[in-house]
């Protein structure tokens, strides 16, 4: 049973972190946010929330229940989402951080982004239609020429049409440079498409006119690898004139997930017919690197999708936990007494205790990381700009991976709060750990990520990522100490990070003398240990500016208290792990990597 007085996600927390914390306000002294200011970011929050609150979160479970369904070989969305997407749409978030002249508002990603995840907590599929078809319409926007811009970007920003990022292939994978779907020049300035495409997210349904699919392709005759990778624009239906005619993109069938129902999973074939056309979308050769764009802006959104399933579950535990009698105190001796919330017992206390550091600190991160995307597209100096872009570039594979993996754990504790009710199909939180795993899955694995991390974002421009932020991480430290903060926590960190970077310039080391293999034996362990390291620094940052704001008096003492708990608990109990970790990667243990196929 949902209780319908979840918030989703804290309002507090949110404000804490965009006015407190990050002081988002300064962003509207930059050009591109001059129209704005607290006032409107309110309006748009509240608006939102309210959405998400009141007409978005009533429609989780039955889209849940019901699946999109293949049917005459079109997919049908549950009969709810042809209701509740389109008001999602008017809300403004499609196009909230794009242009005033593409139709947008020129909003901060830090306020877009936290306001879009109360959507993504009360009904992530829901809300899934809208992120992917800003993301390849931004796509378009970037790269594509005035013709594929007219037919489809502003047709996508506005609703009418919804887009989708086109990459994996049956037999491919993750690994784009076998991508084999076939691009044909004609005479008439289009490509002909040939090929399969699968795990297609939102790409066949019936709420809207088209689904444009941004869909990698190699021209006839280009280099092997990704070198000879193009990006097209590649309608379902394409425009002739005045109508629009199908464009021979078949729906072959859908995947049978165990989370994220309401929106389907694809397998779709291109040009059964020989009548697929699409449209180059940038130079031939170079679509690797722009689709790295959508990429990664799709990665830190499923780290958004990542802490607000957390986050609703967690609210769904807090509840749940102050609401439900059981048992009594253990110093209790009359069994006649009235029993206690389950939150008076002491290990549920530490499962609740968690959940919220897992939730908080990671949309600490991801609103950190979403500031310096706002500030490496905006700032108007060069050099701040390419320093915040060195940030969101190292943080973003932690970004994507830490609310997924933590998150999916914070929601197997909330399924044992709840006990077991927690396991059965009438409460939500079984539903929401269904949804959680996919996060560590998609827009590229938890092992991908630990690749791209110790691979490229930290030895990226000779250092200059990881002395950035050390930077910042040393800010945050001396501002705790100033603050009174517990001594040891900014010491920790500080230790921490000289220990990671020691371990750092060894694999490197590694990696030069010819040995990648060798040196990413262990990047998945490098990945958690960094993880830690940036979490507990957004923890250390806003146990400072809650010591600041109680020594001055500021009120609403419960909340500082909290976030100085939570700190206290990561770094009592998670921080310490990084030396484990790092030890563990120092060691080369070879266990996994020697293992031979037979010996399993």
């Amino acid at each position: 049973m949902a209780d319908t007085t979840n918030p989703l996600i804290s309002d507090r927390d949110v404000d804490f972190l965009l006015y407190e914390v990050l002081g988002v306000e300064r962003l509207c002294a930059l050009p591109y946010f001059a129209d704005h200011s607290r006032e409107t970011f309110t309006l748009f929050l509240d608006s939102v929330r309210r959405f998400a609150r009141d007409v978005l979160f009533p429609t989780y479970r039955p889209v849940d229940e019901e699946p999109a369904k293949f049917v005459d070989g079109r997919i049908k969305a549950h009969p709810v989402l042809h209701k509740v997407v389109p008001r999602m749409v008017d809300l403004g978030v499609l196009s909230a951080t794009r242009p005033v002249d593409v139709g947008g508002q020129q909003m901060p990603m830090t306020v877009s982004a936290l306001a879009n995840a109360y959507l993504m907590a009360a009904n992530l599929s829901a809300s899934g239609y809208l992120w992917l078809t800003t993301g390849a319409a931004h796509l378009i926007e970037a790269f594509g020429d005035d013709w594929v811009k007219q037919e489809f970007m502003a047709r996508m920003y506005s609703g009418e049409y919804t887009g989708t990022m086109a990459l994996t292939e049956p037999g491919a994978g993750s690994s784009l440079a076998d991508v084999r779907t076939k691009a044909t020049p004609t005479a008439d300035g289009h490509y002909l498409i040939e090929g399969a495409k699968i795990f297609i997210s939102g790409g066949d349904h019936d709420m809207a006119d088209n689904v444009v699919h941004m869909t990698l392709a190699r021209i006839e005759g280009a280099p092997a690898g990704i070198k000879g990778v193009s990006l097209f624009a590649v309608p379902r239906m394409r425009p002739e004139g005045d109508a629009l005619v199908f464009n021979d993109v078949n729906t072959a069938g859908a995947v049978h997930k165990i989370g994220w129902r309401g929106l389907p999973s694809l397998v779709l074939n291109y040009g059964e017919s020989g009548d697929c056309r699409g449209w180059l979308v940038g130079e031939p050769h170079k679509g690797i690197s722009y689709m790295f764009q959508m990429m990664n802006e799709a990665r830190i959104m499923v780290g958004f999708n990542g802490a607000s399933t957390a986050a609703v579950a967690y609210q769904e535990s807090l509840n749940y936990a102050r609401t439900r009698p059981q048992g009594r105190p253990l110093r209790a001796k009359d069994p006649t007494t009235a029993q206690v919330p389950i939150i008076e017992h002491a290990d549920v206390r530490r499962m609740l205790l968690r959940q919220k550091a897992i939730v908080e600190g990671a949309f600490s991160l991801l609103a950190t990381t979403s500031m310096y995307a706002d500030l490496a597209a905006h700032e108007e100096d060069e050099a701040g700009r390419k320093r915040a872009f060195l940030l969101v570039d190292l943080l973003t594979p932690v970004a994507k991976s830490f609310p997924a993996e933590w998150g999916f754990e914070s929601n197997t504790l909330a399924v044992q709060i709840h006990g077991g009710y927690g396991y059965t199909s009438e409460y939500l939180p079984e539903a929401w750990m269904r949804d959680q795993k996919l996060n560590s899955i998609h827009e590229g694995t938890t092992g991908i990520q630990s690749m791209d991390l110790l691979g490229r974002k930290v030895v990226a421009a000779q250092g200059a990522a990881m002395q950035a932020l050390k930077e910042e991480v040393q800010a945050a430290c001396d501002r705790a100490r100033s603050a009174g903060v517990d001594e040891a926590w900014s010491k920790q960190l500080e230790a921490a990070f000289d220990g990671i970077a020691s371990l750092t310039m060894t694999l490197a080391g590694i990696g030069m003398q010819g040995e990648p293999e060798r040196m990413m034996r262990h990047s998945v362990h490098y990945l958690q240990l960094f993880s830690i390291f940036v979490v507990g620094w957004q923890w250390l940052l806003q146990a400072a500016v809650s010591a600041e704001a109680r020594a001055a008096g500021k009120g609403d003492d419960a909340f500082y208290a909290g976030k100085l708990k939570a700190a206290q608990y990561w770094f009592a109990t998670e921080v310490p792990r990084i030396a484990q970790l790092a030890a563990l990667v120092r060691s080369e243990d070879d266990s996994y990597d020697s293992m031979q196929d037979d010996w399993f």
